[in-house]
């Protein structure tokens, strides 16, 4: 697929956790491996515009744009699957969305995204 696949939402409760999921398919434009590429989580609420909440750099440095987030979440990578990970502690409602990975700038095709709903 000439598209990213994220996977790994679901219904949760509040307090529980989640840990999606991105893998990005070697037929995607970059100019450098994915071990290089920087990647990044956005999340889109109902009727709400999505937003880039997180990066993560080639080297693995993270990068909040969502500075209330930081505690709860945790972005990390495994280069030898061209995967990426969004640990979430801790959901709250205000979580529930649907979560999307990208090059910053959303240089890629938007994939299915993946649905976080945090409930009681």
């Amino acid at each position: 697929q000439a598209q990213v696949v994220e996977s790994g939402g679901g219904l949760v409760q509040p307090g529980g956790s989640l840990r999606p999921s991105c893998t990005v398919p070697d037929t995607l434009p970059r100019s450098v491996p994915f071990s290089m590429s920087t990647i990044a989580w956005y999340r889109q609420a109902p009727l709400d515009k999505r937003e880039l909440i997180l990066e993560i750099t080639g080297d693995g440095t993270p990068n909040f744009y969502v500075d209330s987030l930081k505690g709860r979440f945790t972005i990390s990578r495994d280069n030898a699957h061209n995967t990426a990970y969004l640990q979430i502690n801790s959901l709250e409602v205000e979580d529930t969305a649907d979560y999307y990975c990208n090059r910053p700038g959303a240089l890629w095709p938007w994939g299915q995204g993946t649905q976080v709903t945090v409930s009681s």
